[in-house]
């Protein structure tokens, strides 16, 4: 199920209706907004059938933060065969952002000049990294947060408690795949909590405590997840703010977090010491 995007869901169904479906389409907005889920929806809408283990289907990830010259030069070969059993060759190149220079130069030709019938699908949450050669020649589709009705209307079929329900849309920020991200995992509620109640505390901590805990962030695998939750705790507080001062605080701490997650998502930045500046910040 998809949930929201209805502007976008037409434009797609129009394109494979008419049999003119662009050879390179550029998927834009932030992250959870649902643009992976909707790539995969479209390309199984032209194979008409289930792409995974498709022959004539192709996802592309970063390795390590980053899309190597190697993993577009794979890519590059496929796209110069021909469909084994579908209508066209589909590659889907996920964080598109991160693929190197020497590797958006390697994929421009086949951008300017394709082999075979072909759709590439770029998703991109920082499209500016990408050159304006590569965004120049893919159709931009751009994808903006959904209204809470519709988030609650999901998770209403859910049959999610209504608490929870205002809570969780409360939390998303018009983002579906977080609200689905708890709906199938209800003990993340709880975790979002207990990572609120850490940050608190850490807040009013000494410099060496927080230090301490910068260095236990950088070798967890949900970092990026609780910096999330962190932004939404803020966001939560800049609502309900009335002094001048404590809302600048809250808009610098903001911002502060926005810029830990985009180095941390774009670049090699050593991870303790980012999150070392951002501890002292508080």
């Amino acid at each position: 199920m998809i949930i929201g995007h209805k502007k976008q869901q037409e434009f797609f169904k129009k394109i494979i209706e008419a049999e003119n479906i662009p050879h390179a389409m550029l998927f834009t907005g932030k992250e959870k907004l649902g643009k992976k889920k909707i790539a995969f929806e479209l390309v199984s809408s032209i194979f008409k059938e289930n792409i995974f283990q498709h022959p004539d289907f192709s996802l592309v990830v970063p390795k390590e933060k980053q899309i190597q010259i190697n993993q577009i030069r794979e890519i590059n070969w496929q796209l110069s065969l021909k469909p084994i059993k579908a209508p066209l060759l589909s590659v889907i190149i996920d964080q598109a952002h991160s693929m190197t220079r020497e590797a958006q130069n390697c994929f421009l030709k086949t951008l300017e000049e394709p082999k075979s019938k072909s759709l590439i699908i770029l998703i991109a949450e920082y499209p500016k990294f990408l050159l304006p050669t590569i965004i120049s020649r893919c159709q931009i589709v751009k994808f903006y947060p959904v209204a809470s009705s519709e988030i609650k209307n999901y998770l209403r079929v859910k049959k999610i408690k209504q608490e929870q329900i205002d809570e969780i849309t409360q939390i998303c920020l018009g983002r579906p795949g977080v609200a689905v991200d708890f709906f199938k995992n209800p003990e993340k509620l709880k975790e979002r909590q207990k990572k609120i109640e850490k940050l608190v505390k850490i807040m009013k901590s000494p410099i060496n405590l927080r230090f301490q805990y910068a260095k236990e962030l950088s070798e967890n695998n949900d970092l990026k997840e609780t910096l999330s939750i962190w932004l939404s705790y803020f966001r939560k507080n800049l609502i309900s703010r009335s002094d001048t001062f404590l809302i600048s605080k809250t808009r610098e701490i903001l911002h502060n977090i926005q810029r830990t997650i985009f180095l941390l998502s774009t670049t090699n930045i050593n991870t303790r010491l980012a999150l070392e500046v951002l501890m002292m910040e508080f």
